[in-house]
């Protein structure tokens, strides 16, 4: 029988908000997790991403919130920006029948003066990298005294990425008598001893990865050099004709030199990883997910929060350095019920790492031939959406209502062909059908609100 969110003691207004979402039932990370944090007890829990790990702390954070009590009462810390923003604006989607609660996002790669203009104003919860976090504290602008919820997701690759001394720097501003809760993909010692460092008696809740060998079919190519897994690369995505695709790299060198191949060879791709300035990485990763861009080439720390519900294809480029991270990255397709595809690419010095994870499965891989060098003449894929860029936001007062309404009223665009919109500060994208590219940019340049504004493809 499936557990419903509201046998549980949650607030009225959260349950019909979650109604109205489409959260009918709980995921078993929800099921087991829920709880335990509405009893306030330390927790561990082990979840892939899509398992419904923010729904589950960000409802738990939601209901012990005391809204009359302006003071930082929860703080979410993630090891990205990307993965911060997700995590804050889902906790706004779950609140938003709840007035007056103020979620505030604190990263790095931005200025510090406007964050401290909105920690004057205050906050309830707190979303954030550990960097900047740290910086707040030390300088005075963040205070923690009536902190009463931390929450780490993702502590492995936090940890991965060095944020150790910064995570034990952090905990001497936060108050010994909170509820702490650790979500993780992966276990190694690591987390053992920081769980073990900062959780009392914590309750630990294990989820199997939701994804199974039915619902993701895996392929192994044998490859030769660089060249070799170039045009491997190339055969894949133009014999499978992706909507959306993810190649994973190892380092960040190769993953540009990767997507500048491709580019080359004219495919739709970008790259994303840690050398990458934030405008570029955020405006890559918009593409990405209204599927104006095809491919994207990313590291495994890049790319990690990336949560794109429908991924047709992932190709391991380089095959993972662990089984833990290999899974990870496939886990990446096959969502939603769907079946997904990931191929990966070896070479004899490869070979141990295939053994690993063909010992985790209950049927090993086989190699499988590469498609025909016929398949080279194809096209490459191209993406159904085009991004448009408008020259204003949030700040200007910008809806996302104003621009589907600026869209469809020749009704030459119909409201259901708009792809995502995302609202900035300063600016907004919007995804159109790649057909219908030049009649919304003389739609919207023609004016929003009546206020003409600047167009551009992205």
């Amino acid at each position: 029988m499936s557990a419903t969110f509201n046998q549980l003691p949650i607030a009225e207004a959260l349950i019909t908000n979650l109604t109205d979402l489409g959260y009918l039932q709980m995921t078993p990370v929800q099921a087991e997790s829920l709880p335990v944090i509405l009893a306030k007890k330390d927790l561990i829990a082990q979840a892939k991403t899509g398992s419904g790990k923010t729904a589950a702390f960000g409802l738990g954070l939601l209901s012990l919130l005391d809204v009359k009590r302006f003071r930082v009462q929860s703080l979410v810390l993630c090891p990205t920006r990307e993965l911060a923003d997700q995590v804050a604006n889902e906790i706004r989607r779950l609140g938003r029948t709840i007035h007056n609660i103020k979620v505030l996002t604190l990263c790095g790669g931005v200025p510090f003066g406007p964050q401290l203009g909105s920690l004057e104003h205050g906050a309830h919860i707190i979303v954030g990298t550990p960097g900047r976090i740290e910086e707040h504290l030390v300088k005075g602008s963040l205070k923690l005294d009536d902190l009463e919820l931390l929450v780490l997701d993702e502590a492995d690759r936090m940890l991965e990425m060095g944020f150790a001394p910064t995570l034990d720097k952090i905990m001497t501003f936060a108050p010994k008598s909170r509820q702490t809760l650790l979500f993780s993909a992966t276990f190694p010692k690591q987390i053992e001893q920081l769980a073990s460092a900062l959780l009392t008696n914590p309750t630990r809740v294990t989820i199997e990865s939701a994804h199974t060998e039915l619902s993701i079919s895996q392929q192994l190519f044998k490859v030769q050099g660089a060249a070799g897994r170039l045009q491997a690369v190339q055969l894949l995505l133009k014999h499978h004709q992706p909507t959306s695709s993810l190649v994973f790299c190892n380092t960040r060198r190769e993953c540009q030199d990767v997507a500048d191949a491709l580019h080359d060879a004219g495919f739709s791709v970008l790259a994303l990883h840690g050398d990458l300035e934030q405008r570029d990485r955020d405006q890559t990763l918009i593409r990405f997910a209204n599927r104006s861009l095809s491919v994207l080439v990313a590291t495994d720390v890049a790319a990690r929060g990336l949560d794109i519900a429908a991924l047709d294809l992932v190709i391991n480029y380089q095959l993972a350095h662990d089984v833990e991270t290999h899974t990870h990255r496939i886990g990446r397709t096959g969502r939603a019920g769907q079946q997904g595809l990931a191929c990966s690419l070896f070479d004899q010095a490869d070979e141990f790492k295939v053994a690993l994870i063909n010992d985790e499965l209950a049927t090993p891989l086989q190699e499988t031939a590469l498609p025909a060098l016929e398949v080279l003449n194809k096209l490459a894929p191209v993406p159904p959406m085009a991004c448009l860029q408008i020259d204003a936001g949030k700040k200007q007062k910008l809806r996302a209502g104003d621009i589907v309404g600026a869209l469809t009223r020749e009704q030459s665009i119909q409201g259901d062909e708009i792809g995502k919109i995302q609202l900035g500060d300063d600016n907004a994208y919007v995804a159109v059908p790649r057909a219908k590219l030049k009649i919304a940019q003389q739609l919207l340049s023609a004016g929003v609100k009546g206020r003409k504004l600047r167009v551009w493809q992205f």
